[in-house]
């Protein structure tokens, strides 16, 4: 079906999908900056790294519900869950010892996961 053919619901909800997976990752470069420019220029930047993360935690699943009113593929809405977990799992790392050197690595895994959905939403929309 080709993407003038779908209702205006479900276009919409596809575009707001894309602006939000493509926020999402703009999000994820800002908090790594964040964190960047707390260990290399002042540390008074970790106060924003940790602020900065409650203003977009919850995007992924604001992405679940435009996923499924925009008939995205099924695996879409899964891959936005991982995301969340991934973000709520950073918590942890963060806050337990033992765990903190993962704490960058999870951080690099969301970046590559959250630009795959980003990228995966641009080919649906131009197919579906």
């Amino acid at each position: 079906m080709e993407n003038s053919k779908l209702s205006g619901r479900v276009r919409t909800s596809r575009l707001t999908f894309i602006i939000l997976a493509w926020g999402l990752v703009a999000c994820i470069v800002a908090q790594t900056l964040l964190a960047g420019m707390a260990l290399f220029n002042d540390p008074k930047h970790w106060s924003h790294h940790v602020i900065f993360v409650h203003i977009f935690e919850f995007i992924p699943l604001l992405m679940i519900i435009f996923a499924f009113a925009g008939r995205l593929p099924k695996g879409t809405a899964w891959l936005c869950l991982a995301l969340f977990a991934l973000i709520y799992v950073q918590y942890f790392t963060a806050n337990l010892p033992a765990a903190g050197a993962l704490h960058p690595v999870m951080a690099l895994a969301l970046i590559i996961l959250s630009l795959h959905v980003a990228k995966r939403a641009h080919v649906s929309y131009g197919k579906l």
